[in-house]
């Protein structure tokens, strides 16, 4: 367990790489010890320090929802990451490359709530009643820790290596679709370039966002109605690099877009 004073240095070394777009080496190479406890602390300073400077919290992202990225982790659950209204990007303006250290894209089928979710006893029943609508999502990804080199300490401290997100138009009612079975298909500069279904997060996304409103729990955080969960990717991730365009289409779901500049 690492100390407050430690946990607010770390917190401020991951701030200032993302201010300033320099990445940091790993806190793990100098804190083996760093657990899960401290790395949500110190990822929940740096999310209190840009709430007190006017964003807002709009949702919340899964990570490491899929078997083989908690093997390669060595855990036995996802983590999670906040989404503030700060992160918002839209199909309609470029993104500038130069915003992040090494951007990467995920396709993910989001849910929008309509209703707060319970907590600590929260169930795969409770996210389907409460969602008002499944949407067509890319999660912009980013590390601020050099060369991607993370370990799960690294990750959690580093909001989840979230960055931004998008929205497509298209909304579904989560009784008209089946969330386990919707294909998904990226394609960069018009080359298919990955594709997946959203059984590749924990065999169903709807258990991804049960899990995330009983874990955020523990911390004091509720999911709430308005707020917009990722559950993790149907696709590996692709790094995004200036002048691509990239178009995820989905099953039953539409599409959404994401161009870089």
């Amino acid at each position: 367990m690492l100390s407050d004073d430690v946990r607010a240095d770390l917190a401020e070394r991951l701030a200032v790489a993302e201010r300033d777009r320099v990445p940091i080496d790993p806190l793990t190479d100098h804190y083996a010890d760093i657990d899960v406890v401290d790395a949500y602390e110190i990822q929940l300073i740096n999310i209190r320090q840009r709430l007190a400077s006017g964003a807002k919290v709009v949702g919340h992202k899964v990570g490491l929802s899929s078997k083989v990225m908690q093997q390669m982790m060595g855990v036995g659950e996802p983590d999670y990451g906040h989404l503030l209204s700060d992160m918002v990007v839209t199909e309609e303006e470029p993104v500038d490359t130069a915003r992040y250290c090494f951007p990467r894209v995920e396709v993910e089928v989001g849910f929008i709530l309509g209703a707060d979710l319970p907590g600590e006893d929260c169930t795969e029943a409770d996210v389907l009643a409460g969602t008002v609508a499944i949407a067509p999502s890319i999660e912009l990804i980013d590390s601020r820790i050099r060369d991607w080199k993370i370990k799960l300490g690294d990750t959690i401290s580093d909001n989840a290596s979230s960055a931004g997100y998008v929205l497509g138009k298209q909304r579904v009612a989560p009784g008209d679709i089946d969330i386990k079975a919707i294909d998904a298909v990226l394609t960069r500069n018009g080359e298919r370039i990955a594709e997946g279904r959203s059984d590749a997060v924990l065999g169903d996304p709807v258990i991804a966002v049960a899990w995330l409103a009983r874990k955020v729990a523990g911390f004091g955080v509720r999911l709430e109605a308005g707020d917009i969960v990722l559950p993790g990717s149907c696709t590996r991730a692709i790094d995004a690099r200036p002048g691509d365009e990239f178009l995820a289409e989905f099953t039953g779901l539409g599409s959404v877009s994401l161009q870089f500049k």
